[in-house]
């Protein structure tokens, strides 16, 4: 089970032949990604972001490629995530799940391209007919009630009916009292822009710890949030149902998890109300499925974390369709620039804070080779736990 086995007869998108990754920059952050050809002539893609360390990722998934992909069956993707995670092991890490997700991303989309059906056909079809997104980095700029509740009106009138941001600036694990009131202004600015109507979810980055998430809990109350998201670092877990007993609104969290095996202290612990796997990070299809499934064991929903580029958007959205505990979908698609729609071409748009059914076969993505070209890496960072990080100011 831990060699590529060449000995059944392949599928109808034949043997993997070769494995290549593009990177694409931007000025928020680098996206990477990674192509599949199969001796059928089809090729799948998927997304191997990582915040900072796209190069990695890239030459992780190469060397996996000549390690476990080529020679296989794209149709076995429960041996190939075994194959990849067990024979290199992987053992977690975020790095290898990134490049594992990404991977069973393509394997994905090429069985939907040789099947002609969109991904979401072989992930558990759909029990809904559209998907509800929420916005993130509409926010950029300075830490001011007037400058987010503007912010804020104008992302609404795009169509969003929820938002996400973090008001909370450079703070790490303890907050002034100056900047806890300048971060509470920001949500009750925020609040009082949009309406009642509006949800609105809570950052905190993971960043807190147990007596200034308590504060948080309590000072954000009045402001009706959906979500306060990561409160405290994950070092914390066995802290995090205290802070749901006294919390009046759901606590989520998860991003940083890269599997069900790192999902199971999570759920052990009860640590959250709101799971938030991330399809370029917890596993791809195969193993989001698997993480959604014990949520719902958990009565708990599912909204999954995005912050890479359209094409991991596109790809949720497929995972999104057949989960019945799925709540809402994050993207940043709102924030970047134009050229990177015409490198993942065929992305799903946003209208009106919903995605619709996908008809395409597989993901319904090319990756136009040409635009990468014209927009190579940055290699900028921006450090979060920095003064001034919120204006994304890269170095």
């Amino acid at each position: 089970m831990l060699t590529v086995n060449t000995t059944r007869p392949a599928g109808p998108a034949g043997r993997i032949t070769r494995v290549e990754t593009l990177v694409l920059g931007t000025a928020w952050r680098d996206f990477g990604y990674v192509r599949i050809h199969t001796d059928e002539g089809l090729s799948g893609v998927g997304e191997i972001t990582h915040p900072y360390r796209v190069a990695e990722t890239c030459q992780l998934a190469e060397a996996m490629g000549r390690r476990h992909l080529v020679g296989a069956d794209p149709f076995d993707v429960e041996e190939i995530w075994l194959r990849m995670y067990q024979g290199d092991f992987l053992r977690g890490g975020d790095v290898g799940g990134v490049v594992v997700s990404g991977v069973d991303q393509a394997l994905y989309d090429l069985m939907g391209k040789a099947l002609g059906l969109p991904a979401y056909r072989l992930t558990g079809g759909a029990v809904r007919d559209r998907v509800r997104v929420y916005a993130n980095g509409w926010y950029t700029g300075e830490r001011d009630p007037e400058v987010f509740a503007a912010k804020a009106r104008e992302t609404v009138a795009k169509g969003y009916s929820a938002l996400k941001f973090d008001p909370f600036g450079a703070g790490l694990t303890h907050l002034e009292k100056a900047e806890l009131r300048r971060s509470v202004d920001l949500v009750a600015a925020v609040r009082a822009a949009v309406g009642p109507d509006v949800d609105l979810f809570i950052e905190g980055h993971a960043r807190f710890g147990t007596g200034t998430a308590r504060r948080l809990v309590h000072d954000l109350a009045p402001y009706d949030i959906g979500w306060f998201e990561e409160p405290m670092p994950w070092t914390h877990i066995e802290r995090y149902a205290e802070l749901r007993a006294v919390a009046p609104f759901p606590i989520s969290g998860g991003e940083h998890f890269h599997n069900r095996y790192e999902y199971k202290q999570l759920f052990a612990t009860g640590a959250v109300d709101i799971v938030q796997p991330d399809l370029s990070m917890a596993g791809g299809f195969t193993e989001l499925r698997k993480i959604a499934a014990q949520a719902d064991a958990h009565g708990m929903t599912v909204a999954p974390h995005n912050s890479n580029s359209p094409l991991c958007t596109t790809a949720s959205v497929h995972a999104a369709l057949g989960i019945p505990n799925f709540q809402i979908l994050e993207t940043f698609d709102g924030l970047l620039e134009p050229y990177v729609f015409d490198a993942v071409k065929g992305a799903l748009p946003v209208v009106d804070g919903h995605v619709e059914l996908p008809t395409a076969p597989g993901l319904g993505i090319e990756l136009v080779d040409e635009v990468f070209a014209e927009h190579p890496p940055s290699h900028r960072f921006w450090n979060m736990f920095a003064e001034g990080w919120e204006k994304r100011n890269r170095t």
